[in-house]
């Protein structure tokens, strides 16, 4: 009977291994200099590599790139407990994520935003917020480019008149999140004759140009948007908050590289909305490499 004890130990010694195998690797074993992660998108594919090429070629460091790490919160805490050290964010996304205005509403002009999450990212974080790269990735409200032609469909309130007819498709989290498909309804008065459909965010354009759905919920950076040849529709009464893409990067890191601040402050207001659109649509519908595609993007830039 003495051996059962034994062999649990041994299951328990698996088990807890298996767990650990599991675990994200974001310890510095690629020796390099610094660590920059993205989240688990195209975009931030292309964003954190966009942020390690520069670093590589303006501050000469060696960087250790840790790709899809997860979602906002999960590299949310991973740069605040100091498992990476840069990553690119969105200020509206920060300011979410930080719950630096828990208690407040977030500012909907662009630069107060930004100056009250540096302030707040340093002083709580130890983080340091670099200047914005150009551009900004929002919620997208969107229609086909045929109806905002033929309506002359330009902006929400537009569209409102509209929404009894309309049929919207719109991914879970968009329906389900508090800055999401309720707030935009009641700011808007969206009157869907029937229930939004709930579909994955894969599927959300061949829907709208299958007249499936007629008005649809993406990202402003969607690399479809132009080649189908769809409308992003005005937000004039601002019920989305800014999300202007900005680098991330633990002061820590900063301090100990100087020429990091240098590289990172030459990204500033260097990608346009159109440019970060083509990027994505050439890694996700043209198949091509992510590191050839930034290459090409900051060789067009010297």
């Amino acid at each position: 009977m003495k051996r059962y004890p034994v062999i649990f130990l041994m299951m328990l010694v698996v088990l807890l291994w298996a767990i650990a195998a599991c675990q994200p690797n974001l310890s510095n074993s690629g020796g390099g200099d610094i660590i920059v992660a993205s989240k688990d998108f195209t975009e931030q594919d292309v964003l954190g590599e966009l942020l390690a090429q520069q670093i590589e070629n303006k501050a000469g460091l060696k960087i250790d790139r840790k790709p899809r790490l997860g979602g906002s919160y999960v590299c949310h805490q991973a740069i605040v407990n100091g498992k990476i050290d840069a990553y690119v964010e969105y200020t509206g996304t920060a300011a979410t994520v930080s719950k630096l205005f828990e208690n407040q509403p977030i500012p909907s002009e662009p630069k107060a935003l930004f100056q009250q999450l540096k302030d707040g990212y340093a002083q709580k974080f130890n983080l340091t917020v670099m200047p914005g790269l150009g551009f900004e990735n929002t919620f997208a409200i969107i229609i086909r480019g045929d109806d905002a032609k033929r309506d002359d469909i330009q902006t929400l309130s537009q569209a409102a008149q509209f929404t009894p007819q309309w049929r919207g498709g719109f991914g879970y989290e968009f329906s389900e999140r508090q800055d999401g498909l309720a707030g935009l309804s009641k700011t808007y008065n969206f009157q869907f004759a029937k229930p939004p459909q709930i579909m994955d965010l894969g599927l959300i354009y061949r829907a709208l140009i299958q007249k499936q759905v007629d008005l649809v919920a993406g990202n402003s950076t969607d690399g479809q948007i132009a080649r189908l040849g769809l409308v992003v529709l005005q937000d004039d009464k601002r019920y989305f908050p800014p999300y202007e893409a900005v680098p991330i990067v633990r002061e820590a890191t900063l301090q100990k590289y100087p020429k990091l601040r240098t590289a990172l402050e030459e990204l500033s207001g260097l990608v346009t909305a159109a440019e970060m659109q083509r990027m994505n649509y050439e890694v996700e519908g043209e198949f091509r490499d992510v590191k050839q595609v930034v290459k090409e993007f900051l060789v067009s830039k010297q």
